[in-house]
Parts: structure tokens; C-alpha cells; sequence
């Protein structure tokens, strides 16, 4: 303040958040927090501000909105009343915030607040467009010695987790409404809706709701018919009566789980209501730097878990037992997936951390999302399985949909997102049903979940942008109108399936196209596939900003515009079906060489194609014989990760080849990899090349390494990480029993590239 005299309390207080890296979990600057800590600090004569420059002006009242008409009472039965809606009320200025205020201070005996901290307001409304009440959720109060019993956290714990706790702070049921059962049928509908919402506009999802009940003007009788839990009774004094001066009636504490496992997530210690972006950890270990943060509460799970990724990464291929190399490990690896608090998503969240860190030192990530099927059909007593084939009663087994982070050059960066789940086979024959079901209720509802993860991803890393890429699965309406609705920015990439209707009788978006001039030739290289020989097709490229018109069953999402890319092979060999791409995209694309990076990016979608073969061909996840699904899952999560690692170095040692091999090896396994390669006794002073030693590592599995060679790819070098687990452990062994000089303190590694 004392270098930018005219720097605003405003602009101070940005500065400052921007440079702790302060942000709530959305990815948004906490400015009015860092605000209000530096007046404590004037306050604690730490610091002066100096006088406000621009003080607020005086705010003038909001007109209320007016009742149309004089409301008729509504006396019915709930069942007569059809379909209940909840509204969410956006903009303070809006209609709806306006009638909420109005009723709340007209209807409520506590008026319309305000309200404390976060805060979520709702209007009722019926099928029939009439409304029936309000609601509102905000932020909790800081100490209920009831709620705190109940959950029976530590005040640490609760420092740190308090915000995922929300209170239903008002509930209205208009006066004139007269319906049986309608409030509890509206607060079960509330505790549906508000986790997502909370989570759009917050950045987290809560996990516990609180109300107050005044005993003595109510029962609650609709939250205990709501399933809502009464833990005892306030000690009758207000949120900021810290003195005990003034005296307020009791109330009766009720609360309600949104997730069965609520309490034990809020009696974590560690922070987890408003997760922020973490800086790299400085580890010498890439378990602990994908795995060290996984919250199990208890430290044998934790060693437990570096232990069972670093056996599974160093042999890759093999089974259970031959990975933990001792009758005791592999017990204990058992143990460790038959536990109940090692789920697939406990384990992989500190790697979906680490991913986030790589993502945001990046210009421009693409997120490939893909489904991939596993088959289990050789393990039949497993338990949890599904039907994974077109037949009721064929192959059985899990499917997974993930999410993988990749950078422009084609480096996997890591997971956001895993969904593992097991068809019900009595409701295999649903699909006919499909056209009379919300996407919700459908497999489809992936694509648009594993979007938000990306939308969530961009609020934390806002210098980075994010593109979602779908291949034709993935052309679905809803997913369409959720990117362009989305207040992250991120933005969406999928390769079209249908040929739409377009808005304003235009025809439709395939013919019309196709009518389009020519905007120039794109060159692609083609990979090789199966017997189909690589080659360099010729693309005719043409784009068009288009509208669409929704589907008749969804003409309540209303028409969008984006961008159709078409690229179509013009001299494909003969026998060789021709390329033909029809792309739709939420990016601006105004001239050939956008359109041609746009195609470019889709290309490298089939990076997630080769993440999967390496899981099943690489990592063996097919062969694992478990006894349950859920165990299968707890595998599969440090499976998963493990390929991750085997196709980052793949594509690592492209990149950045000439780092120092210590970024990715250990300084025993490169010198025993080059003295073993190389057929010399000491290893050099100075360590090789990262594309040196994964060429050494790749012939191990081998690859020969010829001129006309290309790089080694994930085959090679997932044998060869299998048999340099056997050639370190050896060289270890005869460096500290006859040249233990050879065994020098290992060289400074840069955390970032492992």
C-alpha cells in the first residue's frame, strides 16, 4: 500500500488473494474473507488501511413485486396436486427473489433475514404453475452443542468442515395452501436437489443438513416425517450472543445425512470442506505424490496403499500374489481391498489432486472421456457383476467410464474422474424404454457428470483452458445445452452422431454442410491399426456456425448454436474406408487453421484408446480374482493408476528428452539399468538422457531401437518396468555387499515431470 498509494481496499484485498492462491473451492477469489481478515489486522493494530476511497453508496430498497391477483386457497390431496417443483431463485433482482422476500417477510415469523454466508433460496411451485411456499438453506451455526454431540467431532474437525454442514434456515408453506403431506414431500425433494446445486455454485457438495424448530410455535412434525433426526435442543441464545445476554426461546435440533457416511467425514481433522489447489509436493516417490494424500484415517491403510502401488507398478503384468513377492504382503493386500474405507474414490482422490496440479502449469488440456467394458466371465463366483453384452445371460463383468487429462503434446497428465458401475440384470431389457426416461435414469447421465468434473477442473485452474472430447457416444442434446450453459468455461468437443435438425426450417445439419465451400486440405497422419498400414490422408475441411433445433421430447432445453466442423478423406488407398468427420464444438472457430486445430485436438482422443489397452493388456485388470466388485474396484483405482504412469512415461520420454532420467527413475534402478544394458560394472557420474534410459527400459521388454524405429510404446516398456524391478533389486544387493561406494545418495529430482 505503501508502493500503490492508490491501490483500493478492493484491489488490495484481490492482490493479496492472488498471491496466497486464496479461493474457494469454485475457484473463485475469497475476497470478502481475505476483506474482512485485514480489517481484524487494522484492528489488532497490525496494519492501517488508511481511509475508504471509494466509500459504498447508499443502497436503495428493492421495489417488491406485487401479487397479480387476489390467491385462491388450494385445498387438495397431495397426489391431486401433481408433479411439486422446487425454483431456484438466481439473480437478487429477479421476480423470484422478489416474491421469496416478500412472502418470507410478509408469511415468516423471522422475516427474510438476512441470510448467513452460502446460501441457496428456492421457490415451490406446482404442475399447474401456482406457488405453494419457500425455502432457503445458508451456512450453519458455528456451535450447536446437540449437532456437535451427535456428530461427535473435534473443534478442529469442526473448524475445518463446518461449511459442509448447511441449515435449512427458513420453510414456508404459503398460508392459503391447505395439502397433507406437502411439507415433508417438499423438504425430500430439497434434499435431493440441493447437493447439486450447492456444489454449481459453491464448488463442493454438502453433507449434512441442520434446522430449528421453535418447540414452542411448532412440532416438526414434516421433518420428522421427512426422516429428519432430532438430536436434542438449543441452549436459547442467538448466533452472536457470545455474552449470554439476551435470552431466546429453545429450539429443537434436527439434522438429515446426505450421505451415509456424513459423520465420519466431518470428523476428518484434516480440511475438506473448501478444497484449494495444491502446490506440487516435493516427494522422491510417485506413490506419495499420487497416492500419499488419500484420507483413510488410519496410517497402516495409508502404508498399506504406497506399498501395494509400488509392488503392483514395479510388475505391472503379474498376479497378486507374484506382485507382493511374500505369502504376508499379499494377505495383507486382501485385507486392504476387503476394507470398507478403501473405495475407488477414496483412492484415486489424492491422484485427481495431482492431476488438477499438472493441469493448471498448461496452456490448454483436453479431456478425453471414454467407457470401456471388463470382463469377468472367467471368475463367476465374483459377486456384483453385470450383463456387459447385447444377451441377458453373456459375458458379465464392470464397466468404467474415466476421464484422462491430456496436454497439446499428447502427455497424459492424469484421471479427474472415474465411474465404475455393474449393470441390474433385471432391468437389461430398459433400453427400449430409453425415450420415456430423463437422461438422469440412463448410462448416458456419464457423459454429462464426467463434463462437470471438467467444468470443476477449470474453476480451479482459471489460466488454463479445458476442452471435454467425446467420440460419437458422446453427441448427446443435454450434454450440448450443459457446456454452453456452463459458468466455468469450459468447453466441449464431440464428434457428431446424429444428423440434427436444424433451427428455422433450415434442413438438416449434415446436408447442409455438405453445401458448404471448401475452407482448405488438411494433412493427418493416420496410425496403423490391426492389418490397415499407417498413412497421411487428405482431408476436405468445411465449418459452419449452425443452430439446432432440440429433439421433440426435450423442446424445453430450446434451440443452441455451435460450431460444426466437417473433414472429409478425399484419395483414402483402395479397400480403406475413408475418413469422415463431422465435429461439434463450443469453440469459436472462424477461420482453416482454428478448424484444423480443432480436428487436431480430436485426434488425440485416441490417446484414451491406448490408456485402456494398457490397463487390460498391461495391467492385467482382467485377471484379477477378488471375490466381490467392490474389491475389484478398490484394485482397479491403483491399477488405474499405475497405467496412467506406464503411458505417461511413454509419452514423457517424447517431450522432454533431454531431462535427466531422475525426473521418472530411482538412482538405483537407472544405474542398474545401464550397467545391466550396457554390460559395464559402475554406472556413469552423471545420469543418461529420460529418453535414453527409456529406450534402455523399452529394450528390456523388447524393443530393438532400429534407425526406422519409432519411440518405444506402453508393450515395451511395461515388460521391461517388470523386469527392471529383478535387475535393481539384484544390482542393490552386490553394490551394498561389494561396491557399496556405488550407492551414493541419489541425484535432485524436479517433481513436476514424474
Amino acid at each position: 500500500m505503501a508502493s500503490e498509494p492508490g491501490l483500493s481496499r478492493v484491489g488490495l484485498s484481490r492482490r493479496v488473494c492472488g498471491k496466497l492462491n486464496w479461493r474457494s473451492a469454485n475457484g473463485k477469489l475469497k475476497e470478502m474473507s481475505c476483506r474482512v481478515a485485514l480489517l481484524k489486522l487494522e484492528r489488532g493494530g497490525a496494519i492501517e488501511l488508511g481511509a475508504l476511497k471509494n466509500p459504498a453508496p447508499q443502497v436503495k430498497k428493492r421495489g417488491v413485486c406485487e401479487e397479480p391477483s387476489r390467491p385462491e386457497p388450494i385445498e387438495r390431496r397431495l397426489t391431486e396436486l401433481g408433479r411439486v417443483e422446487l425454483i431456484r431463485v438466481a439473480s437478487a433482482d429477479s421476480k423470484a427473489s422478489r416474491l421469496w422476500n416478500k412472502w418470507m417477510e410478509r408469511y415468516h415469523y423471522l422475516g427474510r433475514g438476512p441470510l448467513c454466508g452460502a446460501q441457496m433460496r428456492y421457490l415451490i411451485r406446482s404442475q399447474e404453475g401456482k406457488y405453494l411456499g419457500a425455502l432457503a438453506f445458508s451456512a450453519a451455526a458455528w456451535r450447536v452443542a446437540a449437532r456437535d454431540q451427535w456428530i461427535g467431532w473435534s473443534d478442529g474437525a469442526r473448524q475445518n468442515n463446518l461449511a459442509q454442514v448447511v441449515c435449512n434456515s427458513r420453510f414456508l408453506i404459503l398460508p392459503w395452501v391447505k395439502v397433507k403431506n406437502l411439507a415433508s414431500h417438499v423438504l425430500a425433494l430439497s434434499s435431493k436437489r440441493l447437493r447439486g446445486d450447492w456444489q454449481e455454485r459453491y464448488g463442493y457438495a454438502p453433507v449434512l443438513l441442520e434446522t430449528f424448530v421453535e418447540s414452542g410455535r411448532f412440532k416438526g412434525s414434516s421433518y420428522r416425517a421427512a426422516n429428519w433426526l432430532w438430536v436434542g435442543q438449543s441452549v436459547g441464545r442467538g448466533r452472536q450472543d457470545r455474552t449470554r445476554s439476551v435470552s431466546v426461546p429453545q429450539k429443537d435440533v434436527y439434522v438429515y445425512a446426505l450421505s451415509r457416511n456424513a459423520r465420519e467425514v466431518l470428523c476428518r481433522a484434516e480440511p475438506s470442506a473448501e478444497p484449494q489447489p495444491k502446490r506440487p509436493i516435493k516427494v522422491d516417490d510417485w506413490a506419495k505424490q499420487e497416492f500419499g494424500g488419500a484420507r483413510l484415517n488410519d496410517e497402516r491403510l495409508s502404508k498399506r496403499l504406497l506399498t501395494v502401488a509400488r509392488d503392483f507398478y514395479n510388475r505391472p503384468q503379474a498376479n497378486i500374489p507374484e506382485a507382493c513377492q511374500s505369502r504376508a504382503k499379499t494377505r495383507a493386500a486382501y485385507r486392504f481391498f476387503d476394507h470398507a474405507k478403501t473405495t475407488m474414490d477414496e483412492l484415486l482422490e489424492p491422484h485427481y489432486e495431482a492431476t488438477i496440479e499438472r493441469i493448471s502449469q498448461e496452456p490448454i488440456v483436453l479431456v478425453a472421456q471414454d467407457t470401456t467394458s471388463l470382463n469377468y466371465s472367467t471368475h463367476p463366483a465374483t459377486v456384483g457383476l453385470g450383463p456387459i453384452s447385447t444377451q441377458p445371460k453373456g459375458v458379465v463383468g464392470l464397466l468404467v467410464h474415466d476421464s484422462m487429462a491430456f496436454n497439446l503434446a499428447g502427455t497424459p497428465l492424469g484421471l479427474i474422474d472415474v465411474q465404475c458401475w455393474a449393470r441390474d440384470p433385471k432391468q437389461f431389457h430398459k433400453k427400449q424404454f430409453r425415450h420415456q426416461r430423463p437422461i438422469e435414469q440412463k448410462e448416458s447421465q456419464k457423459w454429462l457428470d464426467g463434463f462437470q468434473k471438467v467444468a470443476q477442473a477449470r474453476q480451479r485452474c482459471p489460466n488454463t483452458t479445458l476442452v471435454s472430447v467425446g467420440d460419437r457416444e458422446a453427441d448427446i442434446y443435454e450434454l450440448f445445452h450443459l457446456a454452453l450453459n456452463d459458468p466455468s468455461g469450459a468447453h466441449l468437443l464431440v464428434r457428431a452422431e446424429h444428423n440434427r435438425q436444424l433451427a428455422e426450417e433450415q434442413g438438416l445439419l449434415w446436408e447442409q454442410i455438405a453445401v458448404e465451400p471448401v475452407a482448405g486440405i488438411q494433412i493427418l497422419s493416420v496410425p496403423r491399426q490391426a492389418k490397415r498400414a499407417a498413412r497421411q490422408a487428405h482431408l476436405e475441411v468445411r465449418f459452419k456456425r449452425v443452430k439446432l433445433k432440440p429433439p421433440q421430447r426435450k423442446a424445453a432445453l430450446g434451440e443452441i448454436e455451435i460450431t460444426a466442423i466437417v473433414a472429409q478423406e478425399t484419395q483414402a488407398p483402395e479397400g480403406v474406408e475413408p475418413i469422415e468427420w463431422v465435429l461439434l464444438t463450443t469453440l469459436a472457430v472462424n477461420h482453416f487453421a482454428q478448424a484444423t486445430e480443432k480436428l487436431g485436438w480430436y485426434a488425440k482422443r485416441w490417446g484414451i484408446e491406448v490408456y485402456h489397452r494398457t490397463l487390460k493388456s498391461g495391467c492385467q485388470i482382467e485377471e484379477r480374482q477378488l471375490g466381490s466388485a467392490d474389491r475389484i474396484e478398490a484394485c482397479l483405482a491403483i491399477d488405474m493408476v499405475v497405467a496412467w504412469r506406464i503411458f505417461h512415461l511413454t509419452k514423457l520420454g517424447r517431450e522432454t528428452p533431454d531431462v535427466p532420467c531422475t525426473v521418472f527413475f530411482e538412482d538405483t534402478q537407472w544405474k542398474a539399468l545401464y550397467c545391466f544394458v550396457k554390460q559395464q560394472p559402475t554406472p556413469p557420474q552423471q545420469p543418461p538422457t529420460l529418453r535414453e534410459a527409456t529406450r534402455m527400459m523399452a529394450s528390456l521388454g523388447g524393443f530393438l531401437g532400429r534407425q526406422s524405429d519409432r519411440e518405444p510404446g506402453t508393450k515395451s516398456l511395461w515388460i521391461g518396468i517388470q523386469r527392471l524391478d529383478d535387475i535393481a533389486a539384484t544390482w542393490k544387493f552386490m553394490a551394498l555387499h561389494f561396491a557399496p561406494h556405488l550407492l551414493s545418495p541419489p541425484v535432485s529430482r524436479n517433481p513436476g515431470y514424474g
